[in-house]
């Protein structure tokens, strides 16, 4: 991926020199202890999912604890922080690179909800190292990988996932995995376009309806489907705007990522056999073939996981 001429954006905050941030103290969702609660291992079990799908861990567990009669619907904590961190384009290269991804994924989400007659606010990425205060979704720490907290509008980010995906997914390997920070940090972006339109209120609302975590379970993975798919539309938009911004082996690095953070794939590993019921984010073929769908048609009407069904 060549991204020398991205537009850096200034809403980065960047925390990597904080050394922890908010080991002392801060909020964030409660885990259930106790009656009615979830055990310590399905709460493990949901921690490693969120951490390989880029999902806040938190939002899954509260999710759970309401299927499972153990709780209420997830609160989201006042934001008690440390001290700010640097703000504006950070000039390291894994720091400037994010925020030129940033700088192009608003640019071109801009242009897209302008000609829709809406207008369009981009995220802000938090970046930092082990912890930090997640604002009102809480503790962010690494072991939960990127996430997006939609009261804050804000996607926590701790750069060392970018080598976990190479070195333990093997998501993808050298230049390539420059672009798949790309498609990484899109999805994310993909899940605040998501959150702009109603979608994560709506789809929330419906799993606490719902009777079962099957049930809660299916309309999660058309969340993270569709946001997939708006990562490829994102993509398609960049490649028009910037011909040549892509490289070779860039488009299979993503599908090579997308293939290794599959439910299935993950289910495999770690236990040598696949739930479906229990799927929260699609399987490997679900991944890639989202992705490709918003990069070969680049429309957002294309990514209507909701309405597709058979996804």
């Amino acid at each position: 991926m060549r991204y020398d001429d991205f537009r850096r954006s200034d809403d980065i905050e960047d925390r990597r020199g904080d050394d922890g941030g908010m080991m002392g103290g801060g909020g964030g969702m409660g885990l259930p202890i106790g009656g009615g609660g979830l055990g310590i291992g399905t709460i493990i079990v949901l921690g490693l999912i969120g951490y390989a799908f880029g999902i806040d861990p938190r939002i899954l567990i509260g999710g759970a604890e309401i299927l499972s009669g153990g709780g209420h619907a997830p609160t989201y904590q006042t934001d008690r922080r440390s001290g700010p961190g640097k703000t504006g384009a950070p000039t390291d290269e894994m720091g400037s690179m994010i925020a030129g991804i940033l700088g192009e994924i608003d640019d071109r989400w801009s242009e897209i909800f302008r000609a829709n007659g809406q207008n369009y606010v981009g995220p802000k990425i938090v970046l930092f190292r082990n912890v930090t205060n997640g604002g009102r979704c809480g503790m962010a720490q690494s072991a939960m990988g990127p996430f997006y907290c939609p009261p804050d509008q804000k996607i926590y980010l701790d750069t060392g996932f970018f080598r976990e995906v190479e070195t333990r997914f093997h998501g993808c390997s050298g230049n390539a995995c420059k672009f798949t920070a790309a498609y990484i940090i899109a999805h994310e972006a993909g899940h605040h376009v998501q959150n702009l339109l109603g979608i994560i209120p709506r789809v929330t609302r419906l799993q606490q309806q719902v009777g079962s975590k099957a049930e809660a379970n299916a309309l999660q993975v058309k969340v993270e489907l569709q946001a997939d798919c708006l990562s490829g539309v994102w993509t398609n938009r960049e490649e028009k705007k910037r011909p040549g911004f892509l490289e070779a082996g860039d488009i299979d690095a993503a599908l090579q990522t997308a293939s290794a953070i599959g439910d299935d794939t993950l289910q495999r590993q770690a236990t040598g056999r696949v739930v479906p019921d229990s799927f929260t984010h699609g399987s490997s073929a679900q991944r890639k073939r989202w992705f490709m769908t918003g990069y070969q048609q680049g429309t957002v009407q294309a990514c209507n996981t909701f309405g597709n069904a058979s996804l």
